[in-house]
């Protein structure tokens, strides 16, 4: 494995890449800019003169493995992920160089499971998906939840967003997951049809709200490390109305950050019999909240190198409670907290 501890951030000049840049920054680590298109990464890269950057197309393997050249990490936040994922892995895997991302899309989160775990173990690297609003942090809160149980009979994901303003990678991503997802049901992943929508109480302030059944990332890396027979995620119906919306218009910054005004609410359930256990984060901006996700994940690789290898999610390869802290401390808008029913 290359040594000089770099990190690349592939799709830095995106609206996330943005926020992963000045999150890894804010940590101390100098990340190297990357990305597909050279004018937008060189515009992007006039604010930061002395950090490297680097462009290569996810269709030149040749050019990949040059961009990850000295790399101990790649960050991935080049969508839509369904294009991007399976060759930046490909590169990572020749390259001994640990692979994160933030995808939300399930086929190119369950291809990485199911085509990747043996060649990322036999390079002794890290391949860890999701790291992000989706996914990512929906495993770490149930994971949480969880707790000292072995296994739970159904755990539920439940997400209230005031409002979604949509990034032009979300609408490509959107279009190119057509058809039926994968579910989590009876103990193993299938594909059909969604679940009824329901009614879920929610902390104030959203209370009481409809919720849809949505099957994203979630049900294939809560499963791949916790033990039990369902897994389902809910979204609120306001945010679905924004994003089916074609007026609707992409995130406006509020603050020094770059944060939109949006706020979120996640809830995990984790029942066993008549047991319940819940608990909740809450904070502002998906895309934002993001990059100490995907950024915090990184900066555990730099201190200590994994004892692990292979395909792994967020919140197989770290301590979700310790982890969820870590992001309370990099946020100053994120909290989290629980309730148990048992």
């Amino acid at each position: 494995m290359q040594t000089d501890n770099s990190v690349v951030v592939y799709g830095a000049a995106g609206h996330t890449g943005r926020f992963v840049v000045a999150e890894l920054l804010r940590s101390g680590i100098s990340p190297v800019l990357a990305g597909r298109a050279a004018a937008k990464l060189d515009a992007f890269a006039e604010r930061f003169p002395n950090l490297e950057k680097r462009v290569a197309g996810v269709d030149d393997p040749g050019a990949l493995s040059r961009m990850l050249g000295g790399a101990l990490a790649v960050i991935n936040c080049a969508g839509p992920f369904i294009d991007t994922s399976a060759p930046m892995i490909g590169a990572a895997v020749r390259n001994g160089v640990h692979y994160l991302d933030i995808a939300a899309e399930q086929a190119a989160v369950h291809k990485a499971f199911v085509e990747f775990d043996a060649s990322a173990r036999a390079a002794g690297i890290v391949v860890v998906p999701a790291c992000g609003f989706y996914g990512g942090l929906g495993d770490l809160v149930a994971t949480a939840v969880m707790d000292d149980w072995a296994q739970a009979d159904e755990i539920d994901i439940a997400v209230a967003l005031d409002s979604w303003a949509p990034t032009r990678g979300t609408r490509l991503t959107g279009e190119k997951n057509p058809g039926r997802r994968y579910h989590f049901t009876n103990g193993a992943l299938e594909r059909r049809d969604a679940f009824p929508s329901r009614q879920w109480e929610f902390p104030a302030p959203f209370d009481r709200q409809e919720v849809v059944n949505l099957a994203l990332s979630e049900a294939i890396l809560i499963p791949s490390h916790l033990r039990t027979r369902e897994v389902r995620f809910f979204l609120n119906t306001k945010p679905l109305s924004d994003l089916g919306n074609p007026d609707t218009p992409a995130p406006t910054p509020v603050d020094e950050r770059g944060r939109s005004a949006q706020i979120f609410l996640m809830e995990a359930s984790v029942r066993r019999g008549p047991q319940e256990r819940r608990a909740h984060v809450r904070g502002q901006d998906i895309y934002a909240v993001t990059a100490p996700i995907v950024a915090e994940a990184a900066r555990r690789l730099f201190e200590k190198r994994p004892d692990a290898s292979g395909v792994r999610s967020i919140a197989a390869l770290f301590e979700a409670r310790d982890f969820l802290a870590a992001l309370s401390r990099a946020d100053p808008t994120f909290s989290f907290a629980g309730r148990s029913r048992d």
